[in-house]
């Protein structure tokens, strides 16, 4: 079976995630077909718009086949590790500069590199069932594939609290985050699809905007004033003293999931959504290059995964194990210049 999908019909290029069984994770083959036919159908005065959706009934895409980065980082028999970022994050700029409408279906899970080929389309569509989460400190990571860029980017200092927290959030939340731009139940994401075919000569947004529908009640609305009050401290230490002096549910659930993350990685995040506050997508992408290959050279990374997704113990032993074991010059080293070459955009 195909792992990705194309068809360009009624002026629509339709791209299906096509690996249900695996929530759809992205590897390297993936990438490399959507880059390339994103780029052709870019120059195809047949295509007038681009719509990508997940295969099945769980997720849109649930991330980066980390498994694969896993095995070859351990192995060091391959160039996976530095090929997978490097591609993936050529192709997030691909996405966000694309010259035609570009629909992401946001239908359920959608984590890490499903962010990545949805959130910087013009158009994001969630529904009823999506899920979003950018929780990579709990596998070793950080938040990447852009969220440099579009985390510091929302309300206040809610994209601080998504990625240092791992939250998970629902249509609503989305959409006040900004990470979605409409909601459309899931009911009715076939008849957008026909509607966008029929559509010549209308907007994508005002087709869109046929089919969208109210979200109800964001809860990142309700808990913002604690969130950008927590938030805006200036260390990772200080933000959860925060959280334990607030003392609300959502601050006491906030405190329990930093606690959980790597140390390392959760100083590393916190920098590197302060720097990409202030820097272009495109210099936020070769940061975040940058931090994939420091990230690959370290412990927290396999031992993260190896506790998630491997013996699915729950009970990653993060190196250094506590917040004060991280030293600033540890954290500055993650985002010196690689001696190998800086990710750049031929």
């Amino acid at each position: 079976m195909d792992e990705i999908l194309f068809e360009a019909r009624g002026g629509v290029g339709l791209v299906t995630l096509n690996r249900p069984q695996a929530l759809n994770a992205l590897t390297l083959a993936m990438v490399r077909a959507l880059d390339a036919r994103l780029r052709a159908w870019a120059g195809d005065p047949e295509v007038r718009c681009v719509v990508i959706q997940g295969a099945g009934d769980r997720a849109f895409c649930a991330g980066g086949d980390i498994r694969a980065l896993y095995d070859s980082g351990k192995s060091k028999s391959d160039t996976l590790t530095a090929d997978f970022y490097r591609e993936e994050y050529r192709l997030n700029r691909l996405i966000k500069r694309y010259p035609k409408p570009y629909v992401a279906l946001i239908d359920g899970v959608v984590m890490g590199g499903g962010v990545g080929v949805s959130v910087h389309g013009s158009h994001r569509i969630a529904t009823e069932r999506t899920l979003f989460a950018m929780p990579e400190t709990g596998i070793g990571l950080f938040p990447d594939v852009g969220g440099s860029y579009f985390l510091p980017r929302c309300p206040g200092r809610v994209g601080f609290y998504l990625g240092l927290t791992g939250a998970r959030i629902k249509a609503a939340d989305c959409l006040y985050a900004g990470i979605a731009t409409h909601h459309v139940p899931f009911s009715a994401l076939d008849a957008l699809v026909g509607a966008l075919r029929e559509g010549t000569g209308s907007a994508v947004t005002d087709i869109v905007s046929r089919f969208a529908t109210p979200a109800g009640e964001a809860t990142l609305e309700r808990d913002r004033a604690g969130i950008d009050r927590c938030f805006a401290a200036a260390s990772v230490e200080a933000i959860q003293a925060a959280l334990e002096a607030d003392g609300s549910e959502w601050a006491k659930g906030a405190r329990t999931s930093m606690g959980e993350k790597s140390p390392a990685c959760e100083k590393v995040a916190l920098r590197q959504l302060e720097r990409g506050a202030v820097l272009p997508f495109e210099d936020c992408m070769v940061m975040e290059f940058r931090l994939s290959q420091r990230a690959m050279a370290a412990h927290d990374f396999y031992e993260g995964v190896r506790a998630a997704v491997i013996d699915k113990d729950r009970a990653p032993k993060w190196h250094p194990a506590s917040l004060a074991e991280v030293s600033e010059a540890e954290v500055e080293g993650w985002f010196a210049p690689l001696p190998g070459g800086d990710l750049d955009f031929p």
